[in-house]
C-alpha cells in the first residue's frame, strides 16, 4: 500500500513540475489552473496522510510554516559584482576599446541582455536539491532568504536528472576537460540523456528577481479596495517582498526569475556565456528570451536601439541592456576593478520624462505631523501611466528648483517610480510672461488649522495640534499596520470615514467601537464590520512590542520596540522611565529617548493609554519582567541548526535576557551560538577571536537545564 502511495506521489510531483515548467518559464500552460489545483490538493492530500513521504522539493514545501525573526548572512564563494553604466552609444564604443586593448588582437563576440528592473539573487544546488537563496547585499555578504525564493515558482527545487536538448540550434554536450575540470565544451551532436554533471558540489545560478506590471496592478487595486496606500514600482515593491519575514506572504506577491549566469563549484562551467544561458534553460530556468549574440558593437547598439522603444511592451521593466563579453576565458583574462568586472557593462536608457504644468502646490499631512507639498499636474502619460501629482518633499526643494506656481516643469519617472520633479522649464515660463505664483508653506495646518513649526535644523514643517484630523488617520493606519497591531480589515476609506463622523477620536476609540457604529458607514456590510470588530478585539492580545510600535513615536520602530518592551517588560514601567534611564538603554541614544520621554509626558497620549488599558489591551511582556538581564549590551549571532529550540527561539530567549541578536559577524560580536551545520558565522567568528558556544554551553548560560 505504501509503496502504492509512493508511485503516486512521484508521479504526481513529476506532473506538477511539468505543468510548473510550462505555465511559469515557457508560457505555454497545457492545463486549466482548476486542473492545476486538483493535482497540488491530492498532492496535499496523501502527503498529510502520509508525513513521512514528504520530500524536500515537493511543490507543496514552496511556502515555509512559521514566519522568521530575521535572516542569517552568506559570504559568496565569488563576489557579486555590480556594473558599470553606460549612458550614450559613445560610451559604449569606448567600452569596445578598452576591451580590444585588453583583448591582445583575440577576438570575442558579445551578449546583449535586457536589464531587468528587480533584485539579484543567487540560488544554489547541492546534489540537485536547491539549499539556499541570498540576496545580493553587498555583493561579498547577502542575507540568507531560501524561504522567500522557494515560493518562486520560475526557480526550480530540483533540479532535472537529465538534460532536456536539443534547445535552439544546438545541443549541449557536458565533457570532461583536463584544463577545465568542470564538463565545458557544447557541439552539434545527438541528445544525449545520460550527460549531466556528477562530480559537481555545489551549482549556483545568479538571476534577477521581478514582480511583472500585471501582478503589481492588481495588488495595487486590491490595495485601493481595502483603502490602503498604493505601492510605488514593481522594483521597490519586488525588493520589499524579498525582505518580508514570512514566506507565505511572499507566495502571494507572484514574484518571477529571470536567471543570467552559472557557477560549478565557483567557476564559469563553459566556454562561452551563452552556453551558459543554453545550459540554464535547458535545466528549466527561465532565461529571458530577448538575449542575443552580437559579433560586433554595431549590433550592440542596434539592439539597444531596438529595445529602447519596444521595452515599452513588456509586462516587466527593464531600464537598459546588459552587455558581456561572450567567451569566459576572456572574461577570466579582463578581470574586475574593486567594484565592476571589466568585461561587462550596462547601457542605461535615459529617464522617462515628460513636460507639464503644475496647476497647484497642496500639502499632505502625515502622522507626525509632517507636511508634504505635493504638486498637482496637468495630467501626462508617462511611462504607461497618467501622472498628475508629484511629490516636493519639502520647502528646501521647492527653493532649490526655483518652482513657482503654474511653471512648465519636467516630470521624470524610471519604470513606475513614484515621478518627481527634476527641473523647471523657465524658457516656458519666459514665453508665456507669466505672472506666476511664489509657494510658501503655510503657518496654519491646512487640515486643522493647528500652528505649523519648522523646528531649528529639519527640513520639514509640521503641523502642532495633537488632535488633527489628518494626523489622526495616519497614526489609525499605522496603528493597524502588519508591523503593530495587524488590524487588516481597517483601510483608508474605513478610517477617514470614521474620524470625518467623529466616531474615532484618538488610538483607542477603536476599542469602544459598536457594531452599529461601522454599519453606519458607507459600504461597509453586517459581515465586514462584524470581521473588522472580531480583529479590533483579538488585537487586544498583541505583544507589548506591537503595541509599542504602534503608538507612532517618533524614532521607534519595530526594532527599538522590542528592545524596549524586552528591558521594561511592561507599559507602565516604560511609562514612568526617565530620560536618563532611556538613553542608557543599549540601541536607544539620546534623539530617541527624548521622543519617547516626550511622548509620555503629553496629557493627551497619558489619556490614550489609559483609555487602552480598561479596554483590556495587552500592556505585559510574557515572562520577560521576570528574567534577569544577563546579556545586556550583549551582542550575538546565531549560525547552523539547534536541536533543543528553534533559531527564533533562541533570539527571543537572548533578547528577553537584555541581549541582540546581529545576522552577521564582526568585531562588536560578543558569542557566536553554533548549532550543527554552521557555516561561514562560524569561521569569521573563529578567525577574530569571538566566543563560540555550542548548544549545551548556551543552555548553561540560559540556566535551562
Amino acid at each position: 500500500m505504501v509503496n502504492h502511495i509512493k508511485t503516486e506521489l512521484e508521479k504526481l510531483r513529476k506532473e506538477i513540475n511539468y505543468h510548473n515548467e510550462r505555465y511559469y518559464v515557457l508560457s505555454a500552460p497545457e492545463i486549466s489552473d482548476y486542473e492545476y489545483d486538483q493535482l497540488i490538493n491530492r498532492l496535499k492530500e496523501l502527503e498529510s496522510q502520509h508525513p513521512e513521504l514528504i520530500t524536500p522539493d515537493s511543490p507543496s514545501q514552496r511556502v515555509g510554516g512559521r514566519p522568521v525573526t530575521s535572516f542569517d548572512s552568506y559570504q559568496f564563494k565569488r563576489q557579486m559584482l555590480s556594473l558599470d553604466n553606460t549612458y550614450s552609444e559613445d560610451d559604449l564604443r569606448e567600452w569596445d576599446r578598452r576591451c580590444q586593448k585588453l583583448a591582445i588582437n583575440r577576438s570575442y563576440s558579445f551578449v546583449a541582455e535586457l536589464k531587468i528592473d528587480g533584485l539579484s539573487i543567487s540560488a544554489m544546488y547541492e546534489d540537485s536539491l536547491l539549499i539556499r537563496g541570498v540576496t545580493r547585499g553587498d555583493g561579498e555578504v547577502g542575507d540568507v532568504v531560501t524561504e522567500n525564493i522557494r515560493t518562486i515558482r520560475s526557480i526550480p527545487l530540483r533540479l532535472p536528472e537529465k538534460p532536456k536538448f536539443p534547445l535552439s540550434s544546438k545541443n549541449i554536450q557536458i565533457v570532461e576537460n583536463d584544463s577545465l575540470p568542470l564538463f565545458a565544451s557544447i557541439e552539434n551532436l545527438e541528445d544525449d540523456e545520460s550527460l549531466w554533471p556528477k562530480a559537481v558540489q555545489e551549482i549556483e545560478v545568479r538571476g534577477e528577481v521581478f514582480m511583472s506590471n500585471t501582478s503589481f496592478r492588481k495588488i495595487n487595486q486590491e490595495q485601493e479596495e481595502k483603502g490602503l496606500a498604493r505601492y510605488a514600482n514593481p522594483r521597490n515593491l519586488a525588493s520589499g517582498t524579498m525582505k518580508l519575514l514570512d514566506s507565505q506572504v511572499v507566495a502571494t506577491r507572484k514574484l518571477d526569475f529571470f536567471s543570467y549566469d552559472l557557477y560549478f563549484d565557483g567557476e564559469k562551467p563553459f566556454e562561452t556565456h551563452w552556453q551558459a544561458l543554453e545550459w540554464l534553460r535547458a535545466a528549466g530556468f527561465n532565461v529571458n528570451e530577448h538575449s542575443q549574440i552580437c559579433e560586433n558593437i554595431d549590433e550592440v547598439i542596434k539592439f539597444c536601439r531596438e529595445w529602447d522603444e519596444k521595452r515599452n511592451h513588456l509586462d516587466y521593466e527593464t531600464d537598459g541592456v546588459v552587455i558581456k563579453i561572450n567567451q569566459i576565458a576572456l572574461q577570466e583574462d579582463f578581470g574586475s576593478t574593486t567594484k565592476f568586472p571589466r568585461w561587462a557593462v550596462a547601457f542605461k536608457y535615459p529617464p522617462r520624462q515628460a513636460e507639464t504644468k503644475v496647476n497647484a502646490i497642496t500639502i499632505q499631512v502625515g502622522r507626525t505631523g509632517a507636511l508634504t507639498p505635493v504638486a498637482e499636474l496637468t495630467p501626462v502619460l508617462l511611462a504607461g501611466t497618467t501622472v498628475s501629482r508629484a511629490s516636493l518633499h519639502n520647502e528646501d526643494e521647492i527653493i532649490r528648483l526655483g518652482l513657482k506656481i503654474g511653471d512648465w516643469v519636467m516630470v521624470e519617472k524610471s519604470g513606475e517610480i513614484i515621478p518627481k520633479v527634476v527641473k523647471v522649464l523657465v524658457d516656458k515660463r519666459l514665453e508665456n510672461g507669466a505672472d506666476l505664483e511664489d509657494f510658501s508653506m503655510p503657518k496654519n495646518c491646512p487640515v486643522c488649522g493647528g500652528l505649523v513649526v519648522r523646528p531649528v535644523g529639519e527640513a520639514v514643517s509640521r503641523c502642532t495640534n495633537e488632535s488633527c484630523n489628518a494626523k489622526l488617520k495616519e497614526a489609525l493606519l499605522h496603528f493597524s499596520s502588519r508591523d503593530a497591531m495587524q488590524i487588516d480589515e481597517l483601510g483608508e476609506k474605513i478610517v477617514e470615514q470614521l474620524v470625518d463622523k467623529k466616531l474615532v477620536s484618538d488610538l483607542a476609540g477603536l476599542y469602544y467601537l459598536k457594531l452599529s457604529d461601522l454599519l453606519s458607514l458607507e459600504r461597509v456590510g453586517k459581515k465586514s464590520a462584524q470581521n473588522l470588530l472580531d480583529q479590533i478585539e483579538q488585537s487586544k492580545k498583541r505583544e507589548l512590542s506591537e503595541l509599542i510600535t504602534g503608538l507612532g513615536i517618533r524614532h521607534v520602530g519595530e526594532r527599538k520596540a522590542r528592545v524596549l518592551a524586552n528591558h521594561f517588560g511592561s507599559l507602565n514601567k516604560l511609562i514612568l522611565a526617565s530620560r536618563e534611564e532611556l538613553t542608557d538603554i543599549f540601541e536607544i541614544g539620546n534623539t530617541v529617548a527624548t521622543a519617547i520621554f516626550n511622548w509620555f509626558s503629553l496629557e493627551s497620549n497619558r489619556e490614550i493609554i489609559n483609555k487602552l488599558h480598561q479596554a483590556g489591551v495587552n500592556f505585559e511582556q510574557a515572562t520577560s519582567s521576570t528574567v534577569a538581564k544577563i546579556f545586556a549590551g550583549k551582542q550575538f549571532v546565531l549560525t547552523g541548526k539547534l536541536i533543543t529550540f528553534t533559531r527564533e527561539e533562541a533570539q527571543k530567549l537572548i533578547e528577553e535576557r537584555g541581549g541582540r541578536v546581529n545576522s552577521s559577524v564582526s568585531k562588536k560580536t560578543d558569542y557566536v551560538v553554533a548549532g550543527s551545520d554552521a557555516g561561514s558565522k562560524l569561521e569569521k567568528a573563529q578567525t577574530l577571536g569571538i566566543t563560540i558556544l555550542d548548544e549545551s554551553l548556551f543552555r548553561e548560560m540560559l540556566d535551562l537545564k
